[in-house]
């Protein structure tokens, strides 16, 4: 009786201890219970994310959810200052305005350094390599072969348009020891820089390729060609997604779905329906 009696107590002393550990639930099993996989993309962001849904990112966040089972939530959301600002916002605090994290992001570069530097999140996933390109109207700039020095030279003469802040910003104002900086010619986007491309108010646009290729889509009097210039330290980055770093059964559950994605063809056919050119190495 007396050993019974002290179990009890014991049992009892330990039940706030209990209670106050919060239970951590498992988000991959957390969504198959509520049947949603939410999914966040970049609002504005032609061929990757566009209103309503559509681009490349939110088709391929749908084919995800898919092959896990449940349905897809796509939440756009405006880019912060820096990519650990948009991890910290969609992946593993929510913005201070409101808007909570999403399960999984998409369009996250798969870097090292990114990845040391935000170590709440798990980056994993590649599904596309992302590079420079160079658009040019043929008439005022020829191919752009050898070195910077050399293909570049057109640029002191010519006007050549990028997105502000960008890594093609970076790398013509600086390239050259400067030369180019009187004729490049900043833009809030893609898009707008291409307008200016096609309307003759430029005579080349430096920017991601598949930003280029879907403003430039249907155009016949540009060329566009990749920037392969010994100077560019950074030609190319694999594009990923992230979670939340103790999220490791969603991400291998994830990763597997875009394994498989790749495997079929059903990523690259994607990038074909919005009129990209897929890379995948």
């Amino acid at each position: 009786m007396k050993n019974d009696r002290r179990r009890c107590l014991k049992a009892l002393a330990a039940l706030p201890l209990c209670l106050a550990l919060p239970a951590v639930a498992d988000a991959l099993e957390t969504i198959r219970q509520r049947g949603r996989l939410r999914i966040a993309v970049y609002n504005d962001f032609p061929p990757y994310s566009l209103a309503g849904g559509k681009g490349i990112d939110a088709d391929l966040g749908r084919a995800i959810a898919a092959r896990l089972g449940v349905a897809a939530e796509i939440v756009g959301f405006n880019a912060d200052e820096d990519m650990s600002d948009d991890l910290r916002n969609m992946v593993w605090k929510g913005h201070y305005l409101g808007t909570q994290p999403a399960d999984l992001m998409l369009h996250v570069p798969v870097d090292e350094g990114l990845a040391r530097a935000n170590d709440k999140v798990r980056i994993f996933g590649t599904y596309h390599r992302e590079s420079l390109a160079v658009a040019r109207n043929p008439q005022r700039v020829p191919a752009l072969a050898g070195s910077a020095a050399v293909a570049l030279e057109v640029f002191t003469r010519e006007k050549i348009g990028v997105e502000t802040a960008t890594l093609a910003d970076a790398f013509l104002l600086s390239v050259l020891n400067g030369r180019l900086r009187e004729n490049v010619v900043h833009f809030t986007s893609v898009a707008e820089a291409s307008r200016a491309l096609a309307g003759g108010q430029i005579a080349a646009v430096l920017a991601p390729r598949a930003e280029l290729e879907a403003a430039l889509s249907g155009s016949q009097q540009v060329v566009l060609e990749s920037a392969n210039f010994a100077e560019l330290k950074i030609d190319g980055w694999p594009l990923g997604m992230a979670v939340k770093a103790e999220e490791a059964a969603l991400a291998e559950a994830v990763g597997a779905a875009v394994a498989d994605l790749r495997r079929d063809g059903s990523i690259a056919a994607i990038f074909r329906q919005h009129g990209i050119t897929y890379q995948n190495n």
